[in-house]
């Protein structure tokens, strides 16, 4: 009988405003008991999954499973970043942007089977001030609301349309120095997005022709836009043609430097973080492997 993988689950008991109280106990129904030999951890605070993943570093574990949002990823995945030892989804956050792209099942049960495979893709981790990013980093009006929606009561994608509608009449686009790969572009800018996967979550393609493995990150400006055009940037993001509005600039880099007039929230892979005005963005190519 072959030796059981040390698998240890990240629990993010809020993330996605769904309860989990059941989760162990579906772990243990569906995983390949035979194979593994799982331990479930429940976060607690912010920063507790990154904590918990060098814990399983040190500890000698064969694989983590990060059970949560596309946030729960970022702290796990920013702990495993070079470790050599894989990262397993199950997609419970409100976007779940980096696990539709990787075709990991939105179903809980499909999701927790799929780890019995035990496949793994290299996957590249963008770093932004020294902080990785995994699927997307942005600045302006997406992380406006994002910080808004951080401050909400209301989780799950009624509580991010909430934060959209409250944000968007009042947003202001700003003016942005952007050097990618040596070039200097000036540009006045609604938000920007550095995308290493090409949506957001909720199948919302910020970046349709971005790859989580290509050593490449995807700068897409978007342009100040009227009012009444909004409609049809909704239906570009649903309908993965971003890329063809005239409102939207895509330009690939690896080494990008963005200076903003002031410091303020950027959102990393959907959560806010406080950045100064000068950021630095390098990509680091597969960097983490992904259990999918």
């Amino acid at each position: 009988m072959q030796e059981q993988k040390k698998i240890l689950f990240v629990i993010n008991p809020i993330s996605g405003g769904k309860k989990k109280t059941a989760f162990n106990k579906k772990v243990l129904e569906v995983l390949d008991m035979q194979k593994f030999k799982p331990t479930f951890q429940q976060t607690t605070r912010p920063n507790h999954a990154y904590e918990l993943g060098k814990m399983a570093i040190e500890e000698g574990y064969d694989a983590v499973v990060a059970v949560g949002g596309d946030g729960t990823i970022n702290e796990l995945g920013s702990a495993l970043v070079g470790s050599g030892i894989p990262m397993g989804i199950i997609p419970e956050g409100s976007g779940n942007g980096l696990a539709l792209y990787l075709g990991v099942p939105m179903n809980e049960t499909s999701a927790i089977n799929r780890l019995n495979r035990f496949e793994t893709v290299d996957v590249d981790c963008g770093i932004i001030n020294e902080k990785p990013f995994f699927n997307i980093a942005g600045l302006g009006f997406d992380a406006t609301v994002s910080d808004r929606f951080a401050n909400d009561s209301i989780r799950g994608p009624i509580g991010y349309l909430r934060s959209v509608i409250n944000v968007i009449s009042k947003y202001k686009p700003c003016k942005y120095e952007l050097t990618i790969d040596g070039k200097l572009y000036e540009r006045e800018a609604f938000m920007i997005s550095v995308a290493n996967s090409p949506q957001y979550g909720n199948n919302a393609y910020i970046a349709p022709n971005a790859s989580v493995n290509d050593g490449v990150l995807d700068v897409c400006i978007v342009h100040k836009f009227p009012l009444y055009i909004l409609p049809m940037m909704v239906f570009h993001l649903f309908n993965r043609s971003a890329d063809q509005s005239e409102y939207v600039e895509i330009i690939p880099g690896k080494d990008i430097n963005i200076k903003r007039l002031d410091a303020g929230p950027i959102h990393v892979d959907g959560e806010p973080v406080n950045m100064a005005n000068d950021l630095n963005i390098i990509v680091k190519p597969k960097a983490l492997k992904i259990i999918c």
